[in-house]
């Protein structure tokens, strides 16, 4: 569904007005996505489809220091330049720093940019930076006229209008400018480094020569996105029987959770925990070669829908618009009337969306995907 158009708003051109491929001799491209790494990762299929739109297009990705850590695998983006805006949460006051950045990205000569938001960002700080870096054509959502700040306006009709999946937005963006792929997964290129360090990794713990495994990543940047710790341990110890590992992961600030999940399983001998040892590549490669991840709504749960690995998704009702993106899964959650909060912290403070949520409950969708995987179930389960 496409957003419903405004036309002839002062100082910036209306979609209906535009030709159909209005960005054709556009050739170097800035894309600005500014927030994390699982965004980035869901932008892929829009940045595919800039790149192939036009022959000798080159993308550059501005990111912040998170998304930019995907530089070396998403082979649609030429180069990455990391950027902790200001207007983004935890960024460090550093003026010079931007206008540094606002420098760098002048003398880089780009035809167009396109902004990617989320509907609850504005656009218009990062329209501003690529006035200021001389960037003739800037493409994004925004609720507000951006008057000359855009010159291709897509009014966002989010939330108002509808909601959409997160990779249709973007991809709904960048159609507007001529630009479209049949390919719309998610892209990640794992490395064979990656996998040779992996398994150094994994052979120390006994593991390799075509062993199965589970991944269970139990952490989320936001609070209201985290299964109950308990819960988390109650449902690895009840797949002890499924006679395969459990492997925890986890960023380096994640080793104490990821411990206190283990303290608490009944049943550990099915358990390795690898929280804070992995790079981003090692991680992609564990969840790529695993049978199944277990996840909450973060970033592993967007590389396991790019390499194609089944997940079921302890699935927070925040929002919508992040689901798993063409992979078999279950989403699980308890349905609350307070779905759709949009909130880091649970505002009722009880996680009722997912404590709710029985770790029976984890173990039969685990079980459900596993069986599809081994050709047993006769169709992929993606809800």
């Amino acid at each position: 569904m496409s957003a419903r158009r405004r036309e002839g708003a002062p100082g910036a051109r209306s979609d209906a007005a535009r030709p159909a491929d209005p960005w054709r001799d556009a050739r170097a491209i800035l894309c600005v996505r500014l927030d994390n790494l699982g965004d980035v990762l869901m932008t892929t299929p829009a940045l595919r489809a800039l790149r192939r739109s036009a022959r000798g297009r080159r993308i550059t990705l501005l990111a912040s220091r998170a998304g930019a850590a995907l530089a070396p695998y998403v082979p649609e983006v030429d180069e990455v330049v990391a950027y902790d805006a200001p207007w983004v949460k935890n960024a460090a006051d550093d003026p010079a720093g931007d206008r540094r950045m606002i420098e760098a990205l002048r003398q880089r000569n780009f035809d167009a940019a396109v902004i990617f938001t989320v509907y609850s960002q504005s656009p218009l700080p990062a329209a501003m930076m690529c006035r200021l870096a001389g960037i003739p054509r800037v493409l994004a959502h925004a609720h507000e006229n951006p008057y000359r700040l855009l010159s291709h306006w897509v009014r966002d009709p989010e939330p108002g209008q509808y909601v959409r999946h997160e990779v249709q937005r973007q991809l709904d963006l960048v159609a507007t400018v001529g630009a479209a792929c049949t390919d719309t997964r998610l892209s990640f290129a794992t490395q064979d480094a990656d996998r040779r360090s992996l398994g150094a990794i994994l052979a120390a713990y006994g593991l390799g020569g075509g062993q199965g495994w589970i991944v269970a990543h139990c952490g989320a940047s936001a609070p209201s996105r985290r299964y109950n710790p308990a819960l988390y341990a109650r449902a690895i110890s009840l797949l002890h029987g499924c006679g395969l590992k459990i492997l925890l992961t986890g960023g380096p600030g994640e080793r104490a959770l990821t411990a206190g999940i283990l303290a608490q399983c009944t049943v550990r001998s099915h358990v390795i925990d690898l929280a804070g040892r992995l790079t981003l590549g090692e991680l992609a490669c564990l969840i790529e070669d695993a049978r199944l991840l277990i996840s909450n709504n973060t970033g592993p749960a967007h590389i396991a829908a790019a390499v194609g690995t089944p997940l079921v998704d302890l699935y927070a009702l925040t929002n919508p618009q992040h689901q798993p993106w063409q992979v078999p899964h279950r989403l699980l959650y308890h349905d609350v009337p307070c779905r759709n909060c949009y909130s880091s912290v649970c505002r009722e403070g009880t996680h009722a969306c997912l404590e709710g949520v029985d770790p029976r409950r984890v173990v039969a969708a685990a079980h459900e995907l596993l069986a599809w995987r081994a050709g047993v179930s006769p169709r992929p389960l993606v809800a």
